[in-house]
């Protein structure tokens, strides 16, 4: 298991709104076999045990 510390980054809109994003590494994402051309992944949050899975989609 790999785990590392990460930042997330805010966004704010010329609106005002503002939007959290989160870089994943890259090694994460070529394991996952996430590409550009196949990008779609499934992102669940368990709000019980705080936790963010991101799994591809098959």
């Amino acid at each position: 298991m790999d785990e590392r510390k990460l930042n997330v980054i805010f966004n704010k809109s010329g609106s005002g709104s503002i939007t959290p994003k989160l870089n994943i590494p890259m090694s994460w994402i070529k394991s996952m076999g996430v590409s550009k051309e196949d990008r779609e992944v499934i992102a669940i949050f368990d709000e019980e045990k705080q936790e963010i899975i991101i799994k591809k989609q098959k």
